[in-house]
C-alpha cells in the first residue's frame, strides 16, 4: 500500500473530528465514573441516586457522537466512486461500541437498579437518536432533539418503573426493562440505518 493510499484513512478521521470526539468520550466517561461512585457513597442515597447520571452521561455520549457525524466536504463523500455507507456505519460503530463500553463499566453491580445494563441502553438509545438527527436536520443540531426529549422524560417521568413508562420513558427506566430495550434497540437501528444510507444532511458554512 502506497503512502498516499495510507494516509486516506487518517484524513478521512481527522475530518470527522474523531480524535477530539474520542478526547471528549474519554471526559465524559471519566466524570460519570466519579459521579456515581459519590452519589453511591453516600449514606442518604442507594444505587437509584445514579439515575442522573445514567441519563446525562449517555445524552452527553450522543451529542457528542452526533456532531462528529459532521462532513465538511459532503460533495466528495456523494460523488465517490466507493460506497460510504460503510464507512459512516463504521464511524458510528467505532464510537457507540467504545463509549457505551465504558459507561458500563462506570456503574458497575446492581444492574437491577440503575446499573450497566441501563447504561448500554441508554447511550444505544442516545446515539440512535443523534444518528437520525444528523440525517434529518444536520450534525451541527443533532443533540437537540436528544437533549429535549431527555430533559422532558427526566422531569416527567413516574418513579415506579415498568407500564407504559417502559416505553415513552426508556431513558428512566432500569436495566432489565424489556421495553425500553425494545425503544432504544429500535432508535439505534433506525438511527444507524438512516445516516448509514442518507449520510448527515447538508449544512451551509
Amino acid at each position: 500500500m502506497n503512502r498516499a493510499s495510507g494516509t486516506v484513512p487518517v484524513l478521512c478521521l481527522r475530518s470527522r473530528a474523531v480524535p477530539r470526539t474520542a478526547a471528549a468520550l474519554t471526559c465524559i466517561v471519566l466524570v460519570a465514573a466519579w459521579a456515581a461512585d459519590w452519589l453511591v457513597s453516600r449514606t442518604y442515597f442507594n444505587h437509584s441516586a445514579r439515575v442522573p447520571v445514567l441519563v446525562l452521561a449517555p445524552m452527553l455520549v450522543s451529542a457528542a457522537i452526533g456532531t462528529s457525524l459532521y462532513a465538511a466536504a459532503d460533495e466528495l463523500d456523494r460523488t465517490a466512486v466507493r460506497r460510504w455507507w460503510p464507512r459512516r456505519l463504521l464511524h458510528l460503530l467505532a464510537l457507540t461500541v467504545p463509549a457505551a463500553t465504558a459507561l458500563a463499566l462506570a456503574v458497575p453491580g446492581h444492574p437491577e437498579a440503575f446499573g450497566a445494563p441501563g447504561m448500554v441502553r441508554n447511550v444505544l438509545g442516545a446515539t440512535g437518536v443523534a444518528a437520525a438527527s444528523a440525517a434529518l436536520i444536520g450534525a451541527r443540531l443533532s443533540w437537540l432533539p436528544m437533549t429535549v426529549y431527555g430533559g422532558a422524560v427526566y422531569l416527567a417521568a413516574p418513579r415506579t418503573p415498568g407500564g407504559a413508562a417502559s416505553v415513552w420513558a426508556w431513558l428512566m427506566q432500569p436495566g432489565p426493562q424489556a421495553g425500553a430495550w425494545v425503544v432504544a434497540s429500535v432508535a439505534y437501528a433506525t438511527g444507524a440505518t438512516l445516516f448509514a444510507v442518507r449520510g448527515p444532511r447538508r449544512e451551509r458554512g
